[in-house]
């Protein structure tokens, strides 16, 4: 009796494979699938033009901050490159004189050898409104004002308008004469350290201040312990020193116009008007009378120095990015 045979028949060219039936998917559920795909592709192409959109609009951001940067720059440091004819160069003094601020040594010299060194400048005019600040910026101002007065053989304008206080009104007795508002303020000349002792609150709420120092005035004046009379005494001579300076510049700078009474120097300060009667000043004006009457080139051109607005967009801009590429690289892996 023969045995069935169980090995598989080789497929022939005349016999093709027989392959699995697939069931095709019932027609509501195709249906659904390519709802769902569509939908997929739609949102898909959004995206990328939306991701190509946001990408045009910053390279054109860029590009148009660049030109704009540009055009800054060169409308600023137009009056430097074009020649110019006879003017009164103008520097603004504003705010308090600092470090670091549009009142520095530094801003202000940079405007300041800007205006004596352009030919076509007749006379620089300083035009002030500060309540004063550090004593070393406003040294260096003065002294700087004067090398450029005996360099360049120009005169040179101070006119104030809210105030000239303190050190403001040290660098003003570097001018050949000084021009005032009646109502502005003009004086101040003292010098002043503050601060705040608070060594009896902290006993009465029982805190206890320890203070570790190396060297036995290294904690100078510190407002939390009791005050120390070697140290204020010591203090209080560094303050004189720096008032007899401010004093000896304010006498060189003024001269016979000064009349000096008991109050010049003791910090008081006085209405526009008073300060010319007093020698402060040498008269009533402002910048276009100055322009116009004294010096007789009525053009003003400015050459204070300041940071123009495409500098501060392009630094608020660096931050930002630096900003956003730190983020990044703090949440990328590393091989560490």
């Amino acid at each position: 009796m023969t045995q069935p045979d169980d090995t598989p028949s080789t497929p022939t060219l005349d016999s093709p494979p027989v392959l699995p039936t697939v069931q095709a998917p019932p027609a509501a559920s195709r249906g659904a699938f390519d709802h769902v795909m569509e939908q997929f592709a739609r949102d898909y192409l959004r995206d990328r033009r939306s991701s190509r959109r946001w990408s045009l609009f910053f390279r054109l951001g860029w590009l148009g901050l660049g030109l704009f940067a540009a055009w800054s720059v060169y409308s600023e440091n137009t009056h430097n490159s074009v020649p110019t004819g006879p003017h009164t160069a103008l520097v603004e003094l504003r705010g308090e004189i600092a470090v670091g601020s549009e009142a520095s040594a530094e801003v202000l010299l940079s405007g300041l050898k800007s205006a004596f060194e352009d030919q076509g400048a007749q006379a620089v005019v300083v035009r002030i409104n500060s309540p004063g600040g550090s004593p070393v910026q406003s040294g260096i101002v003065y002294d700087e004002i004067r090398r450029l007065k005996d360099k360049h053989k120009k005169k040179v304008y101070a006119v104030v308008e809210e105030s000239a206080a303190s050190g403001a009104y040290y660098i003003a007795v570097a001018a050949d004469e000084i021009y005032v508002d009646k109502a502005s303020i003009v004086g101040s000349i003292g010098v002043l350290m503050d601060g705040f002792g608070f060594d009896e609150v902290m006993k009465k709420v029982g805190v206890e201040r320890r203070l570790l120092t190396a060297g036995s005035n290294k904690g100078m004046l510190d407002p939390f312990s009791p005050e120390n009379p070697q140290q204020r005494a010591h203090a209080q001579a560094m303050l004189d020193q720096i008032h007899r300076q401010f004093i000896d510049t304010v006498k060189q700078g003024r001269g016979e116009r000064l009349k000096e009474t008991p109050d010049t120097f003791s910090g008081l300060f006085w209405n526009g008007e008073e300060a010319v009667k007093q020698g402060l000043a040498d008269g009533l004006g402002s910048l276009d009378y100055v322009a116009r009457e004294v010096i007789k080139a009525e053009e003003i051109i400015d050459y204070t120095a300041r940071e123009n607005v495409a500098e501060r967009l392009a630094k608020r801009f660096g931050a930002a990015v630096g900003e956003g590429a730190a983020r990044s690289l703090r949440a990328m892996p590393s091989l560490n």
